[in-house]
């Protein structure tokens, strides 16, 4: 069994994208002292979510936790699409 990492994600709901994701590896401690920076910074935005997830792996995470990162997948798509329609 892998080892917990802890990754911060900030997540803005105005632009739909992962605006921070972080990782801090086993660091739990350093993991929730930035969390609780965010939560101070963005204390009376209600568009911003943040989130702290303890994981086996990013790749889990973006598995588990994809609406955070659907809307920056999305944006991709969009921009490749509208390149190929010139």
């Amino acid at each position: 069994m892998s080892a917990i990492q802890h990754f911060l994600l900030v997540f803005d709901h105005r632009s739909n994208e992962l605006i921070e994701q972080r990782s801090f590896g086993q660091d739990i401690h350093e993991a929730t002292k930035r969390y609780g920076e965010m939560e101070q910074q963005y204390e009376n935005c209600h568009a911003i979510d943040i989130v702290l997830v303890g994981s086996d792996s990013i790749e889990t995470v973006k598995i588990t936790h994809a609406n955070y990162f659907t809307g920056e997948s999305m944006k991709l798509v969009q921009n490749a699409l509208s390149e190929f329609s010139r």
